[in-house]
């Protein structure tokens, strides 16, 4: 089995990548949604954030507004928080691999925000980075009116830069233009993972074979 990392800051439209490949079949291991469910009511992760950030969980229930506040303004949470979640996060990727490795799967994706900051980029035979210049990246983010600009910039700077992404990806999918460039790319990939031939991936890194 093989495994595609999938990567790209806040706004660059890494989760519609990411949903196209799993229309495609692609079986896909997305961290975020990992996280919210370890968040959820109830969740794994939640009595470990209560005493993190006091107040910040009542009666089971996450107040996450409080708490990006808190980690956007103390690296010290921030920290703390990951270390509360990134280890949960690892296991439910280990157990998605195991049971992708039980079923035969030819290709899985790692879909995850953090794949080089994290290292899980190790686990990868190829990354693809997601990429859109950075004033179209801020206009998407502040059209979802869950962040200022502050708190974008404090998420930013916890993310690698996008050229050092860009540098470090096998294959860097550019949504910037239009969904059906966007979409043209994607195909590209796929057919690398389906035919595993050099010219094929050559295609989908954007150079001659």
């Amino acid at each position: 089995m093989r495994v595609l990392g999938l990567t790209g800051g806040i706004g660059m439209g890494k989760s519609t990548t990411a949903q196209l490949l799993v229309r495609a079949g692609v079986r896909l291991f997305d961290a975020d949604a990992a996280v919210r469910a370890l968040q959820a009511p109830h969740g794994a992760a939640l009595p470990a954030i209560g005493r993190l950030v006091p107040g910040c969980v009542r009666d089971g229930v996450l107040d996450r507004a409080a708490l990006r506040a808190a980690a956007l303004a103390s690296p010290a949470v921030m920290h703390g928080l990951e270390g509360i979640i990134h280890p949960l996060v690892r296991r439910a990727r280990q157990r998605f691999l195991e049971r992708a490795r039980r079923d035969g799967c030819r290709w899985v994706v790692l879909d995850i925000p953090l794949l080089f900051e994290t290292g899980s980029d190790r686990l990868c035979n190829r990354v693809v980075v997601v990429s859109a210049p950075a004033s179209i990246q801020r206009m998407r983010v502040l059209r979802r009116g869950t962040m200022t600009p502050a708190q974008i910039n404090a998420v930013l700077a916890r993310q690698m830069p996008d050229d050092q992404r860009r540098r470090r990806a096998d294959v860097v999918i550019e949504t910037g233009l239009s969904r059906h460039e966007t979409v043209r790319q994607i195909q590209r990939l796929l057919r690398a993972m389906r035919e595993g031939s050099p010219a094929a991936w050559a295609a989908a890194e954007g150079r001659r074979a």
